[in-house]
């Protein structure tokens, strides 16, 4: 079954590009006016994260995000065949900060977010990038998309590291140079065992291990924005959020990563992935030394 749908998918993806957003177009109308998938939660989200707007300006939000959800898709489904040479064309970036820590000798870490495209981003960043890319990524419960998506994601030359394993999937590369990237949005699976801080509004539960290992190590952290310059075309941009977590205080190094991936959301609300629930978990005030900002 696995090679009838790559088969499938492989001939799709070998449409120009002006085919294949004619067909985001046809399954944004499916999904947003018909199907309507988790509109709720979508604008659910943007109500909590932006009060200060209208209902309608938020519906038009909502509008922008399902068009980009919907390229998103049809993108990633363009990685199965596209060129590097092509791919480049459409996705621009600066990465100097990743020469200084080369130099330097060191390691380092990428946080992300949810922003379109990251799944260019992923094939990007093993080329441009100066030392080995390696990436965290969770795995998919149907066997043929989790395949499907290794394939994609690992085709540029990044080296895939499974979330759940991470401890012994990182032991070849212990004594390497390398960058390793992580997604640090995602909802924690344990909301007493987060960090707990302001974001877009509202108190919101992170992941404590992105900080805790950069801690731990001393290791460098970086951040990169995703930027949507026109359809089909974006931008990465790389900075420095941490030179020394190591001296830093618990919490924060997530505070800078929240600040920071705050501010690129609040530039191009409709880059952001709506559809996921971020918010499962509502404060507690049992939580309170877990709180990371200013009270």
């Amino acid at each position: 079954m696995y090679y009838l749908v790559f088969a499938l998918l492989y001939t799709l993806s070998l449409l120009p590009f002006t085919a294949l957003y004619l067909l985001a177009d046809f399954f944004y109308v499916i999904i947003y006016y018909l199907i309507r998938y988790r509109k709720e939660v979508v604008l659910h989200n943007l109500a909590m994260a932006f009060p200060e707007k209208t209902n309608d300006e938020r519906k038009k939000i909502a509008k922008k995000f399902y068009r980009n959800f919907c390229d998103n898709w049809i993108e990633t489904i363009k990685l199965i065949s596209i060129s590097s040479a092509q791919l480049d064309k459409h996705m621009s970036c600066n990465l100097a900060v990743f020469d200084r820590i080369l130099a330097s000798g060191r390691c380092c870490h990428v946080l992300l977010g949810h922003q379109f495209n990251w799944e260019w981003g992923n094939a990007v960043m093993p080329r441009k990038a100066p030392m080995k890319f390696l990436g965290v990524y969770s795995p998919i419960s149907s066997k043929i998309m989790d395949r499907l998506f290794l394939y994609i994601r690992s085709r540029f030359g990044t080296v895939l590291l499974p979330y759940n394993d991470m401890r012994r999937a990182m032991l070849p590369h212990r004594y390497t140079q390398y960058i390793l990237a992580l997604i640090a949005d995602q909802s924690p699976s344990n909301p007493k065992k987060s960090y707990w801080l302001n974001f877009l509004n509202t108190p919101t539960a992170f992941l404590q291990g992105p900080e805790k290992g950069a801690r731990l190590g001393n290791i460098p952290v970086t951040y990169i924005a995703i930027h949507k310059i026109r359809r089909g075309y974006y931008h990465m941009e790389a900075k420095m959020l941490c030179d020394n977590p190591g001296t830093t205080r618990e919490g924060e190094l997530t505070k800078r990563y929240a600040a920071t991936l705050e501010e690129s959301i609040r530039e191009n609300p409709s880059s952001y992935l709506w559809s996921h629930k971020r918010w499962k978990y509502s404060w507690k005030e049992e939580y309170e030394k877990l709180w990371m900002a200013d009270k």
